[in-house]
């Protein structure tokens, strides 16, 4: 190759790198103002709103899919008709595991299973956090899921799910999913990332006003605890859940509801306009009476 043949291919080179950095940062540029958007609309339409994003831009379908959470759905286990979650955890091609008899539905031969030592660990954690879901929601359906790492440990997702109730003039639905991942350190010591997401909507009958509130939340903690017989992985996960469920519930009652709160309070009001305007009124000939010496 000589000099010239060179020069023109190091250009030719240079153009295309340049060009394939130019569609990739369009690419991660398109995908953020789409999982943007999607933080903004109702969590109850997230199916719906992939959809037409997908229909859109066919090529962020896959990563759309893989990075939002969408609202959980119901499923009753035909072995024993438990009812257990649906959630991407739990599938495999268009089959859901149950955690109770540990089988899919529709039937699948090669469908992935935990191991033994995981699959008795699991079972242990929907006991754990059906006792947790009763003590906390009053109610409501849990499912958890674990499965095997390659790097010796485990992960798996708590989902969470309680409707409002049927009886009463509002409705609405609160979803959480709780995905860990447990990494052991050592034989005593054990490292825990969790990643926790609330989707939460409520929407008012005809007689009280139609008003619908929506939305979603998500933190992540992690922490070093040890492990033991007295201080099992369950007991672990579960202070971690218990913990950072905690906080998200006082910031969604004392931020967002507070902040909504005090705008229905400025748009809304139960004085007349003659009322205000003579508190208008007063006001000012307070003010000017203030001012004069």
């Amino acid at each position: 190759m000589n000099h010239r043949t060179f020069l023109i291919f190091f250009h030719c080179q240079s153009r295309i790198t340049t060009t394939i950095k130019s569609q990739t940062n369009m690419s991660e540029a398109r995908l953020d103002c789409a999982l943007d958007l999607m933080r903004r609309m109702p969590p109850r339409n997230t199916a719906k709103n992939l959809a037409d994003i997908s229909t859109l831009c066919p090529d962020l379908t896959q990563d759309l899919l893989s990075m939002v959470d969408q609202p959980l759905k119901i499923q009753k286990d035909k072995q024993n008709g438990r009812e257990y979650i649906l959630c991407d955890y739990n599938r495999d091609s268009d089959s859901y595991r149950s955690p109770w008899s540990n089988s899919y539905d529709p039937p699948l031969e090669d469908g992935v299973l935990p191991t033994d030592k995981i699959r008795k660990l699991e079972i242990e954690a929907n006991a754990a956090f059906e006792a947790y879901r009763d003590m906390y929601y009053e109610g409501g359906i849990s499912s958890v899921y674990l499965w095997d790492l390659d790097n010796s440990g485990f992960a798996g997702v708590v989902c969470i799910k309680k409707d409002a109730d049927t009886l009463s003039d509002v409705k609405g639905s609160w979803e959480a999913m709780h995905v860990m991942e447990v990494h052991e350190k050592t034989t005593r010591q054990s490292h825990y990332k969790l990643t926790s997401t609330v989707m939460l909507w409520l929407e008012t009958n005809d007689i009280a006003g139609q008003v619908e509130l929506g939305g979603s939340l998500t933190r992540q903690h992690e922490q070093d605890s040890p492990v033991s017989e007295q201080t099992p992985h369950i007991s672990n996960i579960g202070k971690m859940i218990e913990d950072l469920e905690s906080k998200m519930r006082s910031m969604l009652s004392d931020v967002y509801f507070g902040k909504t709160r005090q705008i229905l309070g400025d748009l809304r009001t139960l004085e007349t306009a003659t009322e205000l305007k003579n508190r208008e009124e007063l006001a000012n000939d307070l003010k000017e009476a203030v001012r004069k010496p």
